[in-house]
């Protein structure tokens, strides 16, 4: 009697790029090699303006990023949260996205932070001797 063999299903990794401001929210996943899986913004959940960064918006859009993700068969997740430039932390809505992915059951191999830094950053208004009194 042959034994059965079981196929394992190879388990597809996927990057989820979060930016989020203190206006809006996007989610953007791809797959390793950078192509576009889904894309999610908080105004295609919400009307209003002003809920958009809202962290109960950011649950709605990580649930309509994990539908796809599933159809997709993606098990494991790296994360990149990225926030406004210059800005000391992301919005409300990044761990919001975090948290409710890992709770759709997706397995998140890591979290990267990568908000841009300003070095130095454009000339300052002014002149050459300054703002003067």
């Amino acid at each position: 009697m042959p034994e059965k063999e079981k196929k394992k299903k190879k388990e597809i990794e996927a990057v989820i790029n979060i930016y989020t401001s203190f206006n809006n929210t996007i989610v953007h996943a791809t797959d390793m090699s950078g192509q576009t899986i889904a894309k999610v913004t908080g105004g295609m959940v919400t009307k209003h303006d002003r809920l958009k960064a809202n962290p109960t918006i950011a649950m709605f859009i990580s649930k309509r990023i994990a539908e796809q993700l599933k159809e997709k068969n993606i098990k494991s997740l790296y994360i990149r949260i990225r926030a406004k430039t210059g800005n000391p932390a992301p919005g409300p809505g990044a761990h919001a996205i975090v948290k409710s992915l890992s709770r759709e059951g997706f397995r998140i191999l890591n979290i990267l932070d990568s908000t841009k830094m300003p070095r130095g950053g454009p000339k300052k208004k002014g002149g050459r001797r300054g703002r003067r009194p």
